[in-house]
């Protein structure tokens, strides 16, 4: 991976990207490549007390916190929390920000996870991917000249994840960690509305992710389609 690269890792939701890659994403940036970090929807949805309109900005500042601790570049689409669908607006979104991006590699849900905004954005990224190399589909933005390679995460439970490689995050886990924190009004939904501590969940899967490879703490992705022959991920 001698090629300086261009990285988009593409989530449904503010802290999906930084749960799930974060530390990949931190190895990427420390490596040189060009890092990028699209947001689906806005979060503005989760809260207890907070209004939407109000929460969106808050997600908003958040992710570009987030992002800002390892130099990303930010791609924030708006769309609302739970809002999110495959139609002809949403894919050419999807699609003019690839073009924005023209990413080498874009990193995103596996097509099956939990959340239908996950599965929603997996299958669009998936589609804007091959849509955005094609002259005849406008958008703001001039067509990609090559289709980017994807990598999918949250692939856990299926035949699909003996194809998994992992990234040892263990060196900038402190890195991914800082990330994670700066989506404090997260911390404080997952907490009161479903009693769940979004640090204590992560920790302990990228342990066992590391274990899996024998380092201390890793994360886990399966390649879309055949493996590329040399290795695209750190």
């Amino acid at each position: 991976m001698d090629k300086k690269m261009r990285v988009l890792a593409v989530g449904a939701h503010p802290d999906d990207i930084e749960i799930r890659c974060g530390g990949t994403l931190a190895r990427y940036a420390e490596m040189g490549h060009h890092v990028m970090m699209g947001y689906a929807t806005n979060g503005n949805k989760g809260h207890r007390t907070i209004p939407p309109d109000e929460l969106a900005q808050i997600r908003e500042k958040e992710s570009r916190a987030a992002a800002a601790v390892i130099g990303a570049e930010v791609f924030w689409l708006n769309f609302p929390d739970a809002e999110l669908f495959y139609d002809k607006e949403t894919r050419l979104a999807f699609v003019d920000m690839i073009r924005q991006a023209r990413p080498d590699l874009i990193i995103t849900h596996w097509r099956e996870a939990y959340h239908p905004d996950h599965m929603a954005t997996s299958e669009l990224v998936c589609g804007a991917s091959y849509i955005s190399t094609v002259p005849h589909v406008k958008t703001d933005h001039p067509p990609c000249a090559a289709v980017p390679m994807i990598y999918y995460f949250e692939v856990d439970f299926t035949v699909e994840s003996a194809a998994a490689e992992y990234v040892d995050v263990s060196a900038v886990y402190e890195k991914k960690r800082q990330m994670l924190a700066c989506h404090a009004s997260q911390f404080e939904w997952l907490r009161e509305n479903h009693g769940v501590d979004l640090a204590e969940r992560m920790i302990p899967r990228d342990r066992s992710y590391g274990a899996q490879c024998g380092v201390a703490y890793a994360e886990r992705f399966v390649p879309r389609g055949f493996r590329p022959k040399e290795r695209l991920l750190p």
